[in-house]
């Protein structure tokens, strides 16, 4: 069986040890500064108590710097990296190429550097070069299918990360420039204000409206579950999921979902076994209903009732009446319900429940025969929030010629001297007493796999004195671990030639060293990333995506007028569509 990652997104500390205890073999979070999230900061003192966590179960820690940054910000985020690689982060995802330079210049210490999917790495040449440079993984843009990413792996020699689950950005990663065309806040310095999750009109040159007010471009969110058996198969080393700003209860119930499906196909890159008090369900946590977006090929991947999240499909109202309605299905008082009405989502709150009958605090229009989903399960949000989900590493015990010996799961091996003293009165019971106490492996981060006494000299011991003796020895072989933790650094980069010979706007160049970075690939920047200028001009790609909305309004194949996204202010943004890449483009008015 191959042997991967599975990535999981951390808000802070807590989410990150939630995931980790889930079945994490990785995670990624951001830092106080320089993160595409920038409302999920940490302190250096957080990552490093991670850190430490972390790599007792041989799990790895990456931290997002994958932003583009200035002058001033690259001499500081050069001292950043410094930073986390002294507190022991394990790699660094970056986006400007500013940073590869300095890796290059030897301003960097070895730490692993990722290619962010902000780096628009959607073709086999894009991770190539990245490969080629001797970057140790490139991640790749969300749309690509099956077949894609198993040739992407094919013919390259660096580790393939790919996305599994979660939220989707409708355009590729790194070439959207719509939140800051439209209010000063760049996706590409970590402020992007979500402008694709709210309403626009589709309208024809002579202002026929073809989709009125409509989410056009909020997507279902991610979920490719059913293609992971064939990806780990294509060669992919670590899957994502997204949602560095979800909470702890989402990361538990998604990474355990992700933790016991890679294990029917993979073995893992990290430690231990997850004792898991709680059945997954990823329905039952935030989504705007699934897509595997273009995995498989092209799929209805949007969803333009809400970009709130739609939730898990409960049944249909079997009958109505004034202040209640029958279903069947198992609710609680607080469930969140929801339901499409005339093309919008409404949403209400159960505030009785008897039998099958549901007193909600408003009926909000429901009929009998509406489909209700539930978008937020009370008593399974509080089975998360009460789980006690554990990760422990597991241990087998040796006992004999007077020295106790303790082998984890790894190999790591540690031993200890037992003291001398009187023989016990019944030799047998004394070693049933050991063992009793050796599989008592308490709070610490074990359990027992096997425990062998060949050892008939024996001293009596007290119970209090073999849980003395279990907690030293698995206290030394926690400090063993940690010593032998593989920090695998990052091999020389160097420069090669780039993909293009010239690039402009959309390489996203925010500072005077990844200009060079460029020039050093024979790469010519005919313009500087789009946040320097000081007016965005009129007719430029604010977006390009695979979601095509000629394709959602039936037109696909067929000749039509020039289409236009119509805001809620009436501003017009021209589309055009590259057919045969089957793509999308907005343009600046």
């Amino acid at each position: 069986m191959k042997q991967v990652e599975l990535l999981a997104p951390a808000k802070n500390l807590e989410t990150a040890i939630a995931a980790i205890n889930s079945g994490a073999d990785a995670v990624y979070i951001g830092a106080s500064d320089f993160g595409a999230r920038k409302n999920a900061p940490n302190s250096l003192e957080d990552i490093e108590k991670l850190v430490k966590f972390a790599h007792k179960f041989y799990v790895a820690v990456h931290v997002v710097i994958n932003t583009i940054l200035n002058d001033t910000e690259l001499t500081d985020a050069i001292k950043l990296v410094e930073n986390l690689y002294n507190i022991g982060v394990d790699a660094i995802i970056v986006q400007d190429m500013g940073l590869i330079k300095a890796a290059i210049d030897g301003k960097l210490p070895p730490i692993q550097i990722h290619a962010s999917t902000q780096c628009d790495n959607r073709t086999l040449e894009k991770a190539k070069f990245f490969d080629t440079l001797g970057l140790t993984r490139v991640i790749l843009a969300r749309e690509l299918s099956t077949e894609q990413i198993e040739h992407i792996c094919e013919n390259t020699d660096c580790e393939i990360e790919t996305f599994i689950h979660g939220a989707l950005c409708v355009s590729y990663s790194g070439q959207c420039y719509f939140s800051y065309a439209n209010g000063g806040r760049s996706a590409n310095r970590g402020e992007c204000a979500q402008p694709c999750r709210k309403k626009y009109s589709l309208v024809d040159e002579n202002g026929k409206v073809l989709l009125k007010d409509k989410y056009l471009l909020s997507l279902k969110d991610f979920n490719g579950s059913e293609s992971i058996e064939k990806l780990i198969n294509s060669g992919v080393k670590s899957f994502k999921i997204e949602g560095r700003l979800k909470d702890k209860n989402y990361v538990k119930n998604v990474v355990a979902y992700y933790n016991n499906l890679l294990n029917k196909y993979a073995t893992r890159s990290s430690s231990g076994k997850v004792f898991l008090d709680f059945e997954p369900n990823v329905n039952k946590t935030f989504n705007r209903s699934y897509t595997d977006y273009f995995l498989n090929g092209r799929t209805q991947c949007f969803n333009f009732l809400s970009p709130k999240s739609r939730g898990e499909k409960i049944g249909k109202v079997t009958r109505i009446f004034h202040n209640y309605f029958e279903i069947d299905a198992d609710l609680s008082v607080q469930d969140g319900l929801c339901f499409i009405k005339d093309g919008e989502m409404t949403g209400f709150l159960v505030n009785k429940v008897e039998g099958n009958k549901v007193y909600p605090n408003k009926m909000n229009g429901i009929q009998t025969g509406t489909i209700l989903y539930r978008n937020q399960d009370v008593k399974f949000e509080k089975l998360l929030e009460n789980s006690k989900t554990i990760r422990r590493i597991g241990v087998s015990f040796d006992l004999s010629n007077g020295t106790l010996t303790a082998t984890d799961e790894d190999g790591n091996s540690v031993q200890l001297v037992i003291p001398e003293g009187e023989k016990p009165n019944n030799l047998e019971k004394m070693k049933d007493n050991i063992v009793t106490q050796l599989k008592k492996t308490g709070e610490s981060e074990y359990y027992s796999l096997n425990i062998a006494i060949t050892d008939d000299n024996i001293p009596f011991l007290p119970v209090s004195k073999i849980n003395e003796i279990r907690r030293e020895i698995l206290s030394l072989l926690s400090k063993e671990r940690l010593q032998n933790y593989r920090h695998i650094l990052q091999k020389p980069i160097k420069y090669v030639p780039f993909i293009k010979s010239e690039v402009d706007y959309r390489a996203n160049v925010y500072n005077s060293e990844a200009k060079l970075f460029y020039e050093n690939c024979n790469c010519s920047v005919c313009e500087s990333a789009l946040e320097t200028f000081d007016k965005i001009p009129s007719g430029i790609e604010l977006m390009r995506t695979k979601h095509c909305l000629k394709f959602a309004a039936g037109l696909c194949g067929s000749p039509c007028k020039k289409l236009y996204l119509v805001d809620a202010k009436g501003q017009k943004y021209p589309l055009k569509f590259d057919c045969k890449n089957c793509e999308m483009v907005i343009f600046s008015r």
